[in-house]
């Protein structure tokens, strides 16, 4: 378990019981696994509309990604930036629970496709949990 020094403390395998009169008990889990940090990464290939620039680009791009910053996720353009009417939108997210991190990625992939200057060609899926490596 981290503590909020960030420092591994002597409590791992145990999380926070905060139901009932035993608020604040520690309890064993089953697995023997402290809680876990889990990320969640979607790529978005989307093609634009009528754009020649790369400035033009960037233009249409700006706005759909600051509305996927509203969600609490990180965002990048990424891709080939010499291909002026496609691009790959990358988010992430993290979370302590894995059914969190998948609302957030569904929630952004709706968004992108819902989306009137971009239409979304396809879109990648990778969850990394506390068993992965």
């Amino acid at each position: 378990m981290i503590n909020s020094n960030g420092l591994s403390g002597t409590g791992a395998g145990r999380e926070r019981d905060g139901s009932g009169s035993g608020a604040g008990r520690e309890r064993e889990r089953r697995d023997g696994v402290s809680g876990g940090t889990y990320v969640g990464v979607l790529e978005c290939d989307v093609v634009l509309g009528a754009v020649g620039s790369l400035k033009h680009k960037r233009a249409v791009l700006r706005p759909v990604l600051a509305r996927l910053r509203r969600l609490d996720v990180a965002v990048t353009e990424s891709g080939d930036p010499d291909r002026h009417r496609r691009a790959l939108i990358a988010v992430a997210a993290v979370s302590g629970e894995f059914a969190q991190v998948q609302r957030v990625l569904d929630s952004c992939e709706r968004q992108v496709a819902d989306e009137v200057e971009i239409e979304l060609l396809s879109t990648r899926r990778r969850l990394i949990g506390p068993h992965d490596e």
